[in-house]
Formats: structure tokens, C-alpha cells, sequence
């Protein structure tokens, strides 16, 4: 199999591509059949976001921190390792962002899209769900809204819920939210349209970041599942995301 070797920018992932690319050749993203990521969860997205249109499977191997997305990094029997996989498919959000001097910007995220104050104060948000205003004022330092694939990630680091991959719902969770107190967040639909209104952009501006691309002072930022777009990511039997996914739920 022709394969594309993607790595992070660190020295210990630049040698593991030297080697695997003396083993196995290195071959163009357009003309392999698979793209092979290695670094961290954050290189698997950079990848994901560069490659996906080329509609092949990624396969990662950790050789960075976190890898909750990746394979451990083995260099033998790489080729039988991969006629092995098992794959799943992951749909990315869609974010159209209006800005407050009148600009438009369209992001995917296949992992979450956070809202987040730019200055000491906090933010001021309204929530519509198709088109149904929920919550007419969240203040808070942010919100965001996480793919089930992105849920153990930032997320989960403000307290929102981790999803199973086939549950077909997305986590909205409020990020330090100072009123209403104690709302927790929701689970909608994955088909649900989130539309953010931002209240007060002038004296409470907020940012909007679809993964890795930020857009400043946002007024409006609406968000849903791509249904045109997707990835195909590759795992080992032993380290299936969903069953990964599951056994999060019940870490200490």
C-alpha cells in the first residue's frame, strides 16, 4: 500500500518518519491509498483538516502526548497491523462565523467549536436550537459545542459529558458559567442547528475557534454536522475508539 507520512513538528516524530519512511517509501497525499499521522491528537487533526477532502483512511501512531485518537507507535509489522484495522467514520462540524466588521468565515471541526471571552469580562450568549431561542442569556467565560469523537477532549475538561460514537448527539456545555448557575449544558441531536448570539460584542467581545482556526470578535456563530464531510479513521482491534470512549466514563 502507497502510503503519506504526516508528523509533528518534534524531533522524536521526525525520526519515527525517517524510519518509517525508509521501510515503507513516502508517497504524495493525492496518490497514496493511506495518510499515516504521527505525533499527537493535535497532528491527527491538522492532518484530518488538510487531507480529508482526498476522502482516504488516516491512521495514527502516538508520538506525542496525549494520543487519545492513536495508535501506539510500533514500527514492525506496520503492514499487517493495518490489514487488521477497524474504522470509523467521523462527521465534522460545520462553523459559519459573523464578525463584527461584517466578514463571514467558514470553519470544520471534527473535534469541538468553543466560544470564549477576549477580555476580563464575561461573555454575554444567547442560544437558539433550530431556530428556538433556549437560552436567552448565558454569562459565562464560553461555551462550546463537541463532536463525540471531541467530547473526551476539551469538553470533558469543563465537566461536559462523554458520548459514546454511536449515540448521534452533540455535547453543548457552558464553560465557567456564572448564570443560570447551575445549567449543566445539553445533548442535542447531531441534525440539531446551534445558532451563539453574542449579547454585548463591543464591551464583552468573544472569539470563536472551530479546532484550530480562531475567529475574532464574533457576533454571531452558527454550528452543525457536516454531512458532506467526513474522515475515516483507522485503529488497531486492541485500541477501538468506541470501547476506548467507554472506558473513560468509568476512570477514576
Amino acid at each position: 500500500m502507497k502510503i503519506h507520512f504526516y508528523c509533528a513538528d518534534t524531533e522524536e516524530a521526525a525520526q519515527a518518519c525517517r524510519d518509517l519512511e525508509a521501510a515503507h517509501g513516502q508517497h504524495t497525499a493525492e496518490e497514496a491509498g493511506l495518510i499515516i499521522a504521527l505525533g499527537g491528537d493535535g497532528t491527527l487533526l491538522e492532518a484530518l483538516h488538510l487531507y480529508h477532502k482526498l476522502e482516504k483512511p488516516f491512521y495514527g501512531m502516538n508520538k506525542g502526548s496525549v494520543g487519545f485518537l492513536l495508535n501506539p507507535y510500533r514500527a514492525e509489522d506496520l503492514d499487517k497491523r493495518l490489514t487488521h484495522t477497524q474504522s470509523v467514520t467521523l462527521h465534522p462540524l460545520e462553523m459559519t462565523a459573523l464578525t463584527q466588521d461584517g466578514k463571514t468565515i467558514e470553519s470544520l471541526a471534527f473535534n469541538e467549536v468553543s466560544l470564549l471571552r477576549q477580555r476580563h469580562h464575561a461573555a454575554r450568549i444567547g442560544i437558539c436550537v433550530d431556530d428556538i431561542e433556549r437560552l436567552p442569556e448565558l454569562v459565562c467565560d464560553g461555551v462550546l459545542v463537541a463532536t463525540p469523537a471531541g467530547s473526551t477532549a476539551y469538553n470533558l475538561s469543563t465537566h461536559g459529558p462523554i458520548i459514546p460514537l454511536s449515540a448521534n448527539v452533540l455535547a453543548l456545555t457552558p464553560i465557567s458559567a456564572y448564570r443560570p448557575r447551575r445549567w449543566r449544558g445539553a445533548l442535542l441531536p447531531h441534525h440539531a442547528h446551534i445558532r451563539f448570539e453574542i449579547l454585548d460584542p463591543s464591551k464583552r467581545p468573544v472569539s470563536a475557534t472551530a479546532d484550530t482556526t480562531e475567529v475574532r470578535d464574533v457576533i454571531q456563530v452558527d454550528i452543525r454536522e457536516s454531512r458532506s464531510a467526513s474522515a475515516t479513521l483507522l485503529f488497531d482491534p486492541d485500541h477501538n475508539l468506541e470501547e476506548r470512549i467507554l472506558k473513560e466514563q468509568f476512570l477514576p
